[in-house]
């Protein structure tokens, strides 16, 4: 509760979210593992699974293991979406050979909250696929944002906390975005009010930020390590060190 509360009084933050590198030792290659076959009927690429701290995409006990840290609002995550997801995807994931971790991590604040607790909104199934969407839409909701005077962001700070992320959530498009997406506005406005799912999601942004995981995004982290790199060749470099 404490930095929900912390995060509703932040001024707005339109910074680059983005590092070109973390600067960590280059994983070493592992041996390759061998593909799992999905459970019958099922397809790892749309298994989805609530953890603790997001949403998991693929085989739960897969060997290989990627977290990505990201900001619904970040361009350097939208450039990672639009060029990674499918590959990791369709050559990774869908081989049980890779699990793809999602946590939000809110470097633009409020608003990154709001987009997040939509996002949640419409249960496990969609999540990803919302996901994607919610970056394909990411221009005309920062611009939104950079649109706003003083005295309107102003007007968005401090106060109840459902009352806030609501506010941020009318004002970049969030509600309209899911309202698009099946998830009817009275249901849409239940989440943002949430405040259990508000601090839920603020806390693991809060602790990754606290122990030092995560200073920028995307930060992308298999097997435990965190990668030195952001952009889908980064990435695909270290799955294939992995083992993949």
């Amino acid at each position: 509760m404490k930095y929900l509360i912390a995060l509703l009084l932040m001024p707005l933050a339109l910074a680059a979210c983005s590092k070109e590198g973390s600067g960590n030792e280059a994983m070493p290659n592992a041996a390759p593992v061998a593909a799992v076959a999905p459970p019958a009927g099922q397809s790892w690429a749309t298994t989805v699974t609530e953890t603790d701290k997001g949403y998991m995409l693929g085989n739960p006990n897969a060997p290989i293991k990627l977290v990505e840290y990201g900001d619904r609002l970040c361009p350097a995550c939208k450039a990672l979406a639009n060029t990674g997801y499918k590959p990791l995807i369709d050559n990774y994931v869908s081989t049980g050979k890779v699990s793809f971790e999602f946590r939000d991590f809110l470097i633009h604040g409020p608003p990154a909250l709001a987009l997040a607790a939509v996002g949640r909104c419409a249960g496990k199934e969609p999540f990803f696929a919302i996901l994607e969407q919610n970056y394909a839409n990411q221009d005309p909701m920062n611009e939104k944002l950079v649109q706003m005077t003083p005295q309107q962001q102003q007007a968005l700070t401090g106060g109840a906390p459902a009352k806030v992320i609501t506010g941020w959530a009318e004002q970049i498009g969030a509600i309209d975005f899911i309202k698009q997406r099946g998830v009817p506005e009275a249901k849409a406005r239940q989440c943002l009010a949430d405040e259990a799912l508000l601090n839920k999601i603020a806390d693991v942004a809060d602790q990754a930020a606290q122990d030092g995981t995560v200073t920028g995004t995307p930060t992308l982290i298999v097997n435990g390590r965190k990668i030195d790199g952001i952009t889908w060749p980064d990435l695909e470099a270290a799955l294939k060190r992995a083992g993949a």
